[in-house]
């Protein structure tokens, strides 16, 4: 997983509330086996609408997904988040996640930026009226920045501290690799071993 510490991009306003994962990418996308190639799905119903705002040029190369409230809603399809990642999305800004979706984000290395829902709505403001508006999440500061608005978000430190130095669920146990090692040399030889 790359580390996550400082990103700033331009923006995508997404203002539809209640999107699902079902929408985020649909399910026959889900046939897939590699966990790549997801981008293509992104959305995919609503881009057959050429003015879909993730199509229009001034979004095209974004990294901050600018969502409404209640964002990720739905079923617990981890392929959501490699969508909006294998697109390029950094980080996705709402006022509210479904907690599956957040917590499948937090483990894939998407930041969800959880701001009030007057902050979302100034930063949609902000980049409608200035496409090449950048914005910086800063998860060392715990700050999203952009133009005059400027907000603090809350993570909790471990995931905070994870999420800096790269580590999924896989690299936390590689981290202790040694220990395993050493642990599986005492272990008795009547019991069953790993393959």
């Amino acid at each position: 997983m790359e580390p996550f510490r400082t990103h700033t991009g331009r923006a995508v306003p997404l203002r539809r509330s209640d999107v699902d994962t079902d929408q985020i990418i649909p399910s026959d996308w889900l046939k897939r086996v590699e966990r790549t190639g997801f981008g293509a799905g992104l959305f995919s119903e609503w881009r057959e609408d050429p003015s879909f705002v993730l199509d229009r040029p001034e979004h095209q190369g974004a990294t901050v997904l600018l969502a409404g409230p209640n964002f990720g809603t739905g079923s617990s399809r981890e392929h959501a988040v490699w969508a909006l990642q294998d697109h390029g999305f950094r980080a996705v800004v709402s006022s509210r996640f479904a907690d599956i979706f957040r917590s499948n984000a937090l483990k894939g290395g998407l930041l969800p930026v959880q701001l009030p829902p007057a902050q979302v709505d100034a930063l949609m403001a902000l980049v409608e009226g200035d496409p090449s508006t950048e914005v910086t999440v800063d998860l060392e500061a715990r700050e999203l920045r952009a133009g005059a608005v400027v907000a603090a978000f809350e993570l909790d430190d471990f995931t905070r501290w994870r999420l800096m130095e790269g580590l999924d669920d896989i690299g936390l146990t590689l981290r202790h690799v040694d220990e395993i090692g050493e642990f599986e040399q005492r272990r008795p030889a009547w019991l069953p071993a790993a393959q």
